[in-house]
C-alpha cells in the first residue's frame, strides 16, 4: 500500500487514462517539459536561498533610519 491509501493498481489505471487522453507520442514530450520546468524551479530556489543566506549583511535603502509617521490633525 502506498501513501494516502493508493494501491499499485490505482497507478496503473492513472497511467492508462493518461495514455488514452494524451496519446503515447505526446507523453514523453510532456514529461521532458515537466523535467525542464522542475530543474529551472530547483535552480531558482537555490539561487534565492543563496541570496538570503544568514550572516550576509543586507543594506537597507536610506541607511536604515526611519522617521515616525506623521498623524493628521
Amino acid at each position: 500500500m502506498l501513501r494516502n491509501g493508493l494501491e499499485p493498481w490505482h497507478l496503473l489505471v492513472m497511467v492508462a487514462v493518461l495514455v488514452l487522453l494524451f496519446g503515447s507520442k505526446k507523453l514523453p514530450e510532456m514529461a521532458r517539459g515537466l523535467g525542464k520546468s522542475m530543474r529551472i524551479l530547483k535552480s531558482e530556489t537555490a539561487a534565492l536561498r543563496e541570496d538570503g543566506a544568514p550572516g550576509a549583511p543586507k543594506a537597507e535603502p536610506g541607511g536604515g533610519a526611519t522617521e515616525p509617521a506623521k498623524r493628521p490633525l
